[in-house]
């Protein structure tokens, strides 16, 4: 089983979204974590409403702040326009993903945002699955 850390600025779009949706297409495979180097005081409204669209329901969520502790139960860590915040620990794995912000966008934007995180963890996913039948 392999964790993966997702993390973003507010910790209120990207990073909720990719935490879910991983979780969901993992399964019990794998486990997911986010975070925010900066967080914000609750997940962004829009991104609540489009997720809701495809039954998943973050309204319980609270954005948490990136810790070191965090990052070091992480396998692989996900970072999303944190950029020079998000802490580096030496011995993992990093993957930048070059998503837009769903804050403030309109519904329609933050769907394709959805959506395409949507392809990226289910890739990802399985790039996991089959690295673990390797070992």
């Amino acid at each position: 089983m392999s964790t993966v850390l997702f993390v973003c600025k507010q910790n209120a779009g990207r990073s909720q979204m990719s935490q879910a949706l991983f979780q969901r297409a993992a399964g019990d495979r794998h486990r997911a974590l986010s975070a925010g180097t900066t967080p914000a005081e609750q997940v962004h409204p829009e991104v609540l409403e489009v997720m809701n669209e495809v039954g998943i329901d973050l309204s319980d969520r609270t954005p948490q702040p990136l810790t070191r502790e965090l990052a070091q139960q992480a396998d692989l860590v996900i970072t999303m326009g944190c950029g020079d915040e998000c802490p580096f620990i030496p011995g993992k794995r990093y993957i930048d993903w070059d998503l837009t912000d769903p804050s403030g966008q309109p519904l329609d934007q933050v769907r394709t945002i959805r959506d395409d995180i949507d392809r990226r963890v289910h890739a990802l996913a399985t790039e996991l699955d089959s690295e673990s039948r390797s070992h």
